[in-house]
């Protein structure tokens, strides 16, 4: 089976647990893979030992379902967290063209439509917000107040292309920054799925552990293997 394939049959336990119970990992992710893989090959040569101690026999295959579905999860998570960060980079990219022509219509707006004081209370008006979700609505709004009242800026020599220009921008950034707050979310469910997948694994390897800790206790040779190499680096 497939990393895919086992990620799918262990995504219903994932979902099923507690959120007090999820843990994170407390090494890097590939790092943690590796050990719970190297941990199966040793215990598998002490199989009948741990078994005999209680060990469950299918726990052997099951790490390796959990392992290959951490694999997927941590790839899955990773694919999100750089959509979300590319969405994030377009926007910080065009975010500031997009204020500025939103403040050069606003701008132009004031002076054609000086002499018209219901048109310019709604000029005003669209002026005064000035977060993203303003931007983006003012540009749609100041198109369709210019499409709707065209004579002043032909006046003072406007070039109407911009109103369209103003209409797809709003489109654009709206487009761009749903995907960044979409990613987000997704980045967020996909972090907790991986930590919840982590967790089922980690449950599965502290069981053989502990388990090769008792069994061991001892036998140096053979309980070096029921340790993190990790942890033990990390104390040195």
């Amino acid at each position: 089976m497939t990393n895919e394939e086992f990620y799918v049959q262990l995504l219903p336990e994932a979902k099923l647990l507690k959120e007090e119970s999820i843990k994170t990992p407390y090494m890097p992710v590939g790092v943690y893979l590796q050990e719970a893989e190297d941990l199966r090959r040793w215990a598998l040569k002490d199989k009948n030992q741990l078994v005999s101690a209680g060990l469950s026999e299918t726990i052997f295959d099951d790490i390796n379902v959990a392992a290959g579905a951490v694999r997927e999860a941590q790839s899955i998570w990773m694919e999100d967290l750089k959509a979300r960060k590319d969405a994030e980079q377009q926007w910080t990219e065009e975010a500031p063209k997009a204020f500025d022509l939103r403040d050069q219509l606003v701008h132009t707006f004031r002076y054609a439509y000086r002499e018209q004081a219901d048109i310019l209370e709604r000029v005003q008006s669209i002026a005064e917000g000035s977060g993203y979700a303003d931007m983006i609505q003012d540009l749609n709004d100041l198109a369709v107040l210019g499409r709707r009242n065209p004579e002043p800026l032909l006046q003072i020599n406007c070039d109407i292309a911009i109103l369209d220009e103003s209409a797809s921008l709003s489109a654009t950034m709206a487009d761009i920054r749903a995907m960044a707050n979409g990613e987000k979310r997704d980045v967020n469910e996909s972090l907790h799925l991986r930590n919840a997948m982590y967790t089922l694994l980690k449950q599965k390897v502290d069981r053989i552990r502990d388990c090769g800790k008792y069994l061991f206790w001892r036998n140096e040779k053979r309980l070096i293997g029921y340790t993190s190499e990790y942890n033990r680096k990390q104390n040195n």
